[in-house]
């Protein structure tokens, strides 16, 4: 089974799993304040339906969204609406992203996402996974960063730790999770996550020496990570934590 094909069946199992959940509120539930500031529950379960479809539309060689105004004013147009029409949006537009994804195509081919950024078309899918699992947190309806997969949990901390990889004015970083896992980011020079596995980073795959070690927790340094932890939890050696920048 390629990667895409089995992501896409992880994306499948994560979108039931808030679906399930999010069809245990009411419509005053739907209402209520998500852990993301300034959203209600409704923005975010709308967001995720407008993300399906503007995934399909990159799978298909189109613009992620016609505009950032566009895509800001559909989901306000949608965040008001019942519950009932909520998850039948979400659930509708999860089909729609599941059909296309599964169609015969060059997996390999590059497509282009928001603000200009460019990823293979295989790893779509995981982006998709990932809008479903960390939003399914930010509703704020009983699921936690530590209740997410493993999988997911080891894979989207390496995926954030090569996106900070480089980033100006980051300074080098350890992440040392507390079931052995190591990643190095920040600063320019430091080794990606692939490079650290094929040994590319020096003999035997060796870390060069980080500026300042962070360890934790997988689900501490994913929700420090992602913005949706303060990193509280972690333990700082060789400096103070940093302020990440913006995703």
């Amino acid at each position: 089974m390629n990667h895409h094909e089995r992501d896409l069946e992880c994306v499948r199992a994560a979108t039931d799993r808030l679906l399930a959940a999010a069809g245990a509120l009411d419509n005053a539930a739907v209402t209520k304040p998500s852990r993301l500031p300034g959203w209600s529950r409704g923005h975010v379960l709308a967001h995720l339906a407008r993300n399906a479809d503007a995934l399909r539309n990159v799978l298909a060689g189109r613009p992620m969204y016609e505009s950032a105004e566009a895509r800001d004013g559909d989901i306000e147009r949608d965040a008001p609406r019942d519950l009932a029409a909520q998850l039948a949006d979400v659930r509708e537009s999860a089909e729609r992203f599941q059909r296309a994804a599964a169609e015969d195509a060059d997996w390999s081919r590059t497509v282009e996402l928001r603000n200009g950024v460019k990823d293979v078309a295989s790893r779509v899918p995981f982006r998709r996974w990932i809008e479903v699992e960390l939003h399914h947190v930010d509703l704020g309806i009983g699921y936690e960063l530590e209740d997410l997969p493993a999988e997911f949990t080891r894979r989207e901390t390496e995926f954030l730790a090569d996106r900070f990889r480089d980033h100006p004015g980051l300074a080098p970083l350890l992440l040392k999770q507390d079931d052995g896992r190591t990643l190095s980011t920040g600063a320019v020079g430091t080794p990606s996550v692939a490079e650290i596995k094929d040994g590319a980073a020096g003999a035997a795959g060796a870390v060069p020496p980080p500026g300042i070690v962070v360890q934790g927790a997988p689900a501490d340094l994913l929700g420090w990570l992602s913005g949706r932890r303060d990193g509280a939890a972690l333990s700082v050696d060789r400096g103070s934590l940093p302020v990440l920048p913006p995703l």
